[in-house]
C-alpha cells in the first residue's frame, strides 16, 4: 500500500535528500510539503522545494506551502549556513522560484489532510514543529484525520546536536514539540538515537552518483560530511536524519521502539532548553498511566543498519541490495 505523506520541514540538506528519497521510492506518496524556518530562512526553504520540484520534474499539482517564520517563543530564529549552506544546498544557489503555487494559509493544509483523510494520511516533521503545534491550534478536529505522525527529534540518553543535552529541532521551539506531543494521539519519534546511525559514506554517495539518477546527491551530501567531518574527524559519513525518518514510515521492521511518556524542557535559555526527558521508571505503564494523566508516545531507540543500507542504496540507485 503507498503511504499518503505530508511533510513539514525546513528544507536544508537533509531534508532535500529525504524528499529526493520519497520521489524515487514507490511505496510513498509526497501529497503536500509545508516549508518552514529552521535551518534556513522559510523564504530560502521554499525556494529548495520548488526547485527540487523542477529538477526532476514532479507534478506541479503537489501542494507547497509557506509555513512557520519564526517559534512560539517569539525569538528571532537562527540559521546555520555553516551547516546546510548560504540557501540550505550546500554549495548550490538555487533560483528563488517562489512566484507561483505558494500560499500562507494553513487552511491549504487542511484542505489537504480533508482530502486523504480516508487514505490513512500520515504527517512527517522534519524541522521545528511550529507549524504543526499551529495546527493543532487552530484545527485540532482537522487534526484527528491524521493517521499518525512521525517526528525527527530528540535526543535520549545520548548527547544532543543543538546543545549537550537538546536536538536541534526540539530546541528550536520547545513549546511547540510538547504542544504537539501533549495533543497528538499517535506520535512516533524519531530521534537523535537512530538517526545519528543513519549515515551514508563517501563511498555510498560516490556509488550513487556514478549509477543513480539524482545527481545532486553528491554535492549536498559531500558539503554535509565536510561540515560533519571538521567537527568530528572520526565519523565515517553524513548523518540521514530526515531520510530515516520518512523511511519509518514504511520500515517500521529497520527500528526497535519503546513507549514512554515524554517532556520537553521549556527553559528559554540554558543547554537544557529543548532537552527530551522519556519518563523510564519501571512502574509507569508503556501505554498510559493508571489515572490516565500521561501519554506515552513510540521512540525509535535502535536502528538496524543493514537494513536501513539495503533500502537506501537500492531505492537511490534502482539496484537490489541485499
Amino acid at each position: 500500500m503507498v503511504k499518503k505523506v505530508l511533510v513539514f520541514g525546513d528544507i536544508g540538506i537533509d531534508d532535500t535528500v529525504a524528499l529526493i528519497y520519497g520521489y524515487f521510492d514507490d511505496a510513498i506518496d509526497i501529497v503536500g510539503v509545508v516549508a518552514n524556518y529552521g535551518n534556513i530562512p522559510r523564504e530560502k526553504a521554499l525556494a529548495n522545494v520548488n526547485y527540487v520540484r523542477e529538477l526532476f520534474d514532479i507534478d506541479p499539482s503537489i501542494e507547497v506551502i509557506l509555513g512557520a517564520e519564526k517559534p512560539m517563543t517569539g525569538e528571532n530564529p537562527k540559521f546555520v549556513p555553516e551547516i546546510h549552506g548560504e540557501y540550505g544546498l550546500g554549495p548550490i544557489e538555487p533560483p528563488l522560484l517562489n512566484e507561483e503555487g505558494v500560499v500562507e494559509n494553513f487552511f491549504e493544509v487542511v484542505e489537504i489532510i480533508n482530502r486523504y483523510q480516508d487514505q490513512e494520511l500520515v504527517i512527517v516533521n522534519i524541522g521545528r514543529l511550529t507549524s504543526l503545534a499551529t495546527m493543532f491550534i487552530l484545527y485540532p478536529s482537522v487534526m484527528e484525520n491524521v493517521r499518525h505522525i512521525y517526528m525527527m527529534g530528540g535526543a535520549f540518553w545520548v548527547p544532543g546536536n543543538a546543545t549537550p543535552l537538546s536536538e536541534a529541532n526540539f530546541h528550536g521551539d520547545p513549546i511547540a514539540a510538547q504542544l504537539v506531543l501533549n495533543n497528538a494521539p499517535d506520535v512516533t519519534i524519531i530521534p537523535l538515537n537512530v538517526t545519528q546511525q543513519a549515515m551514508a559514506t563517501p563511498e555510498m554517495v560516490d556509488y550513487i552518483n556514478r549509477v543513480g539518477l539524482a545527481k545532486i546527491i553528491k554535492p549536498l551530501l559531500d558539503y554535509y560530511y565536510q561540515f560533519y567531518k571538521q567537527r568530528n574527524p572520526r565519523i565515517q559519513g553524513s548523518p540521514l536524519h530526515d531520510v530515516v525518518t520518512l523511511m519509518a514510515t514504511i520500515d517500521e521492521d529497520m527500528f526497535m521502539f519503546r513507549y514512554l511518556p515524554v517532556e520537553i524542557i521549556q527553559g528559554v535559555n540554558g543547554v537544557e532548553r529543548g532537552q527530551s526527558i522519556a519518563d523510564i521508571r519501571p512502574y509507569v505503564d508503556q501505554q498510559e498511566s493508571e489515572n490516565g494523566a500521561e501519554k506515552s508516545h513510540r521512540i525509535a531507540l535502535e536502528l538496524d543498519y543493514r537494513k536501513f543500507y539495503n533500502k537506501f542504496m537500492s531505492i537511490m540507485t534502482g539496484q537490489v541490495f541485499h
